[in-house]
């Protein structure tokens, strides 16, 4: 089939892509890679896609089946067609790329995001999944896109560790102006 018809067709077939928030603020052309790159892939049932304490390397978009997810602490959340697992990659991709104002590039080193749940298959699954290096291959080649306000906005929405330090920041905050009330109250 011709290119642009092929599109067409994966621009219809794929709208669970709109699931994820950061995806609904990304340019149709990002779109088109990310769609270019996604594989078809099926599991059985029982098997185990990902498992606690391992890296997370793709996101999967449950297309037909069910899955559940096990956390740690024992609690299970049932996931169906059209949930999304690993979203929290494509933040972590994203925030790993870091721009100079000069527009080079500075690649942050870390580890892979761990996973802190597993996933297991209840019935046999029919999944789209991207990679890491389909991820990053999209990052580079849109880095100008991606740094728009909007994506990296909800870029630290999403992120673990932006959250972690807000809460951080508002913790701090809160016991400053708990000192402080209480030293106000103490000296009347």
């Amino acid at each position: 089939m011709p290119d642009d018809l092929q599109r067409d067709i994966r621009r219809h077939l794929f709208k669970f892509l709109n699931k994820v928030r950061i995806f609904t603020l990304m340019d149709e052309s990002i779109l088109n890679a990310i769609r270019e790159r996604l594989k078809h892939i099926t599991y059985i049932s029982s098997s185990v896609v990902f498992s606690a304490g391992d890296v997370i390397e793709k996101i999967v978009f449950i297309v037909r089946g069910e899955m559940e997810s096990i956390g740690k602490d024992g609690s299970v959340i049932s996931l169906s067609e059209g949930d999304v697992f690993g979203e929290e990659l494509l933040s972590w991709c994203l925030e790993r790329a870091a721009s100079n104002t000069d527009g080079t590039r500075i690649w942050i080193k870390r580890k892979g995001l761990l996973s802190y749940r597993s996933v297991r298959c209840v019935t046999n699954v029919d999944v789209f999944s991207l990679s890491v290096a389909d991820l990053d291959d999209v990052t580079r080649l849109f880095s100008r896109f991606l740094g728009s306000c909007k994506v990296q906005g909800a870029i630290r929405y999403e992120s673990p560790y932006w959250r972690l330090r807000a809460a951080m920041e508002i913790q701090v905050a809160w016991r400053y102006r708990r000192r402080r009330l209480k030293r106000l109250y103490c000296s009347v």
